[in-house]
């Protein structure tokens, strides 16, 4: 059974979720306490900083955005130049990038900003893809290595020290202290919470023909180099109140295109649109944790006062964890195509990585599912108790 935080409706399985002796998961605790930051304070601490890294000579860029073209990266974009930067944006590109992607990729280049798109060769990328997924269970970790390499690695090249990363997903999803409350994004916070999930770079050499010189894009530069230029990395939620509504909203405004429907596993058409392999990642996520996308938007609406946790819970049950047979339009099989896996080993793969704990089994000891291949958890029939409840039933 899942022990469910008593305030929103996030499961104890999440990794670093603590739940305390009311039942109430850190996240809910973090966030109730922002009603306490002077954000005018955060605000000027934030200006103080950029005006140091300002270049008013025009030699350089003032600082590096990293931006997937995203509503969060949209953001950032609009909030730099509005404080008068000239950014270099810097993308990792995505691992199987859709259309809506690519449009918001090139509406953002439209804002008014310098723009480098950083492509790892695709036929590692693959692999890598295949040994993520394989290994770890995250089609996605070239993905999220690149994203936190790529740019830092920019900001050496071009001798930019000031990274502007958007929020520590540690402090909006819940995490460790030490995690959620720093400011700065650098080796160490990549390496404890960046989401290598246990598998270093370097473990990669000699795995299905990869070589040193393949990995240079997901290799954080040296710490002579970052001392050398003197890299810093920020987390722009630090400094301003950050929402990821809000963020749709301001980033629409300035051309970002959202998805026509809530898109699959999802709960709303604003999130997560660049990528077709991203239903295969969440879907994991379900499959190891016992919850999906669904649950993370329901979650931060509810912590917002936007959705009461019934409501929540009524989404997540109808949402999550749905086997991902198309994502973004996209059939499973051919975004399975680069990894030269078909959908039968990729069944196979799901439920050898699904936590055997948290979802229903036949007398055979064979999963549970449904027609469609969607498992069921245990309290699949039942509401969905916060754990203070559960406590006291028991």
């Amino acid at each position: 059974m899942l022990t469910y935080c008593r305030s929103c409706v996030m499961p104890d399985t999440k990794p670093d979720l603590q739940l305390d002796e009311t039942g109430e998961c850190n996240a809910c605790r973090s966030y109730r306490n922002r009603a306490q930051v002077d954000w005018d304070l955060r605000r000027q601490e934030l200006l103080t900083l950029v005006e140091k890294h300002r270049r008013r000579d025009g030699s350089h860029w003032d600082c590096i955005v990293p931006v997937s073209g995203g509503k969060d990266s949209t953001y950032q974009v609009v909030r730099m130049l509005q404080l008068g930067l000239n950014p270099l944006c810097v993308t990792s590109s995505t691992c199987d990038l859709s259309p809506l992607g690519r449009q918001n990729i090139e509406n953002l280049k439209r804002l008014g900003v310098d723009h480098v798109e950083v492509s790892p060769n695709p036929l590692v990328r693959a692999r890598l893809n295949r040994i993520g997924l394989t290994q770890v269970g995250d089609i996605a970790w070239p993905e999220h290595v690149g994203i936190f390499t790529i740019p830092v690695r920019a900001a050496v090249q071009f001798n930019v020290p000031l990274i502007v990363w958007g929020e520590n997903s540690q402090d909006e999803y819940g995490g460790p202290a030490a995690a959620a409350q720093n400011n700065v994004l650098n080796r160490r916070w990549l390496e404890e919470f960046g989401g290598l999930l246990g598998m270093r770079v370097t473990d990669l050499v000699g795995q299905d023909g990869i070589e040193a010189k393949h990995l240079i894009h997901y290799t954080y530069p040296s710490d002579e180099e970052l001392a050398r230029v003197g890299v810093t990395g920020l987390f722009l939620g630090h400094y301003l109140p950050w929402d990821g509504l809000s963020n749709a909203l301001i980033a629409q405004g300035h051309g970002f295109a959202s998805h026509p429907t809530a898109v699959e596993g999802s709960m709303v058409n604003y999130e997560n649109l660049d990528n077709h392999q991203h239903g295969i990642h969440d879907y994991f996520k379900f499959l190891k944790f016992g919850f999906g996308r669904a649950t993370d938007h329901a979650c931060l609406h509810i912590r917002r006062g936007r959705l009461t946790r019934e409501d929540g819970l009524d989404i997540v049950q109808r949402l999550d964890g749905k086997f991902p047979w198309s994502y973004l339009g996209k059939p499973l099989a051919e975004i399975l195509a680069p990894l030269e896996m078909g959908v039968d080993e990729f069944i196979r793969l799901c439920d050898r990585f699904t936590n055997k704990k948290i979802f229903q089994r036949e007398a055979n000891g064979a999963l549970r599912k449904d027609r469609h291949g969607n498992l069921f958890k245990l309290n699949h029939d039942n509401p969905v108790r916060p754990a203070v409840a559960l406590r006291e039933a028991a």
